[in-house]
């Protein structure tokens, strides 16, 4: 898998993932922003991105907006390529914290942050507006210095 910064050639592709999981993106509006990084992954150097991690640098954290991948290439290693390549970077910037929001009902996603050190710290009621769920809000700690996580744990009861 191949992880890259977004290309030009890339938008159409981004913006059709974006569509196919149900979520919108204005790639204009996030380039335009200093503060936005979009990383692609690719199964080869000229093929189409199948996955995109859109990001947002703020202070020593690193704040996590969206991550999708293309439906027919669900667990591929798409997910977890874009998380190695977010936690490199966290670790080049020295950043102290890796934060983001996921639905409660995304059980494969809260999975797939575990598997990346990520715990659960909160709850925020209702986030998200169609359907009215809940946002499961976790964190990465990092030691500034190495980049290394540092061992968290699970503050709120997501059940089973």
């Amino acid at each position: 898998m191949l992880v890259t910064p977004i290309e030009a050639r890339d938008h159409a592709s981004v913006a059709a993932i974006a569509a196919a999981c149900g979520s919108e993106i204005d790639l204009d509006a996030e380039l335009a922003r200093q503060w936005a990084r979009i990383w692609v992954a690719r199964k080869a150097p000229e093929a189409d991105p199948i996955g995109f991690l859109l990001v947002w640098l703020v202070a020593d954290e690193l704040h996590v907006i969206h991550v999708a991948t293309d439906p027919n290439s669900r667990r591929q290693g798409v997910g977890s390529a874009l998380l190695v390549e977010l936690l490199a970077v966290a670790k080049q910037r020295r950043s102290r914290l890796v934060l983001l929001e996921v639905r409660r009902s995304n059980r494969e996603a809260i999975r797939l942050y575990r598997a990346h050190g990520f715990s659960a710290y909160g709850v925020r009621r209702g986030y998200y507006a169609e359907g009215s769920e809940d946002a499961i809000e976790m964190m990465l700690a990092l030691d500034p210095a190495t980049g290394e996580a540092l061992p968290g744990k699970d503050e709120i009861d997501l059940g089973a």
